[in-house]
């Protein structure tokens, strides 16, 4: 996977994960403490600016509690 595609996915990633937080009420704090990660985490995976494993992936869903399906949207990815 190039560069290029590989960012994208990871800012959509992002704006899915922001969606699903905010459409609950619940602040990237919140998450962070939520999915045990610190704050800084947060933000940057929702900047789409690192890279996650799928366990920390499996973190942020758990703290957020929506489906898979709502991170992984394909129109964003």
């Amino acid at each position: 996977m190039d560069a290029p595609n590989t960012s994208k996915k990871l800012r959509g990633f992002g704006r899915n994960l922001r969606r699903a937080r905010v459409s609950r009420d619940i602040t990237q704090e919140m998450l962070a403490e939520r999915a045990d990660l610190n704050l800084r985490t947060v933000q940057r995976i929702e900047a789409g600016e690192t890279n996650i494993l799928i366990t920390t992936a499996m973190r942020l869903r758990r703290g957020i509690g929506c489906p898979w399906d709502e991170l992984m949207l394909p129109e964003d990815l």
